[in-house]
């Protein structure tokens, strides 16, 4: 089988590359990431001359780069983690959003259909849905309200898939998944900017109040989940990913000074975001009774491997605080478009 993979050199789209050739000997993979701030080839350095794995340096919104790609091999299903995904980025500035998560995702649709893909993943997020109150749990009926401008180019992405359902009859499903966390998260999201800010001796700023909660799924279970949905989604579906573990903003960073054995006197309470979404929930309902997946890793052993994951790799994550991966990969690599050279 041969899947191709946009954005597979950021957090998610590298663990869903490794568990594929990990799951099966006779897969392929052509990872399609155009280099952006948050891509980094040392997410894969581990898999780079594995001979089933290729990456193509080009963007999702470059027709015609991916249409190359699709023109030389035919691929079984692609799986589009490509997105601009940071809010407080969208917030600056939506254009890239747009660009990205929107254009980019209808000229993937585009182009397996012209290339007659069987099966195309759009990998969404429960920040779609906009804010809970105190109670209840987004399911996949729910109304989309997004809130920001990242959420609201992922919906428009969702909606552009659900009409080439609608329209063509293509073999698309939808996945939304709760906050992830994990080894190789980039570290401007919260819980690796606490926990590296933690290791320099640095204050960890903290939105708000802190009381903003948030469904918390280690990044393996969810990439389990994605397969799970590639391979026995029903065309049409969405299918929400959940961790089942609720915490506050406040309690991931107190739960990380305990594991840290830092002070909690390090919170450090800053302006609220813009926007800022109060409560997301996950019913993960669906795709456990209809596809049989459940989170496998539970809080506090997730907690623990992440926080173990950033001890053990300072080289990774300093480079990438400093901006020194940049200029390096800048170096390093070809021009968009183009295969990368191995190293």
């Amino acid at each position: 089988m041969r899947i191709m993979i946009t954005g597979g050199l950021g957090f998610i789209g590298s663990h869903l590359v490794r568990f594929l050739l990990r799951e099966d000997p006779a897969m392929e993979i052509i990872n399609v990431d155009v280099l952006s701030y948050a891509g980094n080839p040392a997410n894969l350095a581990d898999i780079e001359t594995d001979p089933r794995y290729r990456w193509v340096r080009a963007s999702i919104g470059d027709h015609d780069a991916v249409a190359a790609v699709l023109a030389a091999q035919s691929v079984d299903c692609i799986m589009n983690l490509a997105a601009e995904s940071h809010v407080d980025r969208s917030i600056l500035s939506g254009a890239p959003f747009v660009t990205t998560n929107v254009l980019g995702t209808q000229i993937l649709l585009e182009l397996a259909r012209t290339y007659h893909v069987p099966r195309f993943v759009q990998v969404s997020t429960d920040e779609v849905y906009g804010s809970l109150g105190p109670e209840g749990w987004f399911a996949e009926t729910s109304p989309l309200n997004p809130n920001s401008p990242y959420a609201a180019t992922k919906a428009a992405a969702d909606m552009l898939t659900l009409a080439a359902f609608r329209t063509y009859d293509q073999d698309v499903v939808i996945t939304r998944c709760a906050n992830n966390y994990g080894p190789y998260q980039f570290p401007e999201k919260l819980i690796p900017l606490f926990i590296t800010n933690g290791l320099e001796g640095k204050p960890w700023p903290l939105y708000g109040d802190g009381l903003q909660v948030r469904d918390w799924l280690f990044v393996t279970d969810h990439v389990r989940g994605l397969w799970t949905v590639a391979q026995k989604g029903r065309p049409g579906q969405i299918y929400n990913i959940g961790g089942q573990n609720e915490r506050s903003n406040r309690q991931v960073a107190e739960a990380l000074c305990d594991r840290l054995g830092i002070s909690r006197s390090v919170i450090t309470r800053v302006a609220d975001r813009l926007g800022h979404d109060r409560r997301y929930a996950t019913d993960a309902q669906k795709i456990t009774k209809e596809l049989g997946w459940q989170p496998q890793v539970n809080w506090e052993a997730g907690l623990e491997q992440t926080v173990e994951w950033y001890r053990e790799h300072e080289k990774w994550w300093r480079a990438i605080k400093s901006g020194e991966y940049r200029s390096y990969y800048a170096r390093q690599y070809g021009t968009p478009g183009k295969d990368s050279p191995k190293r």
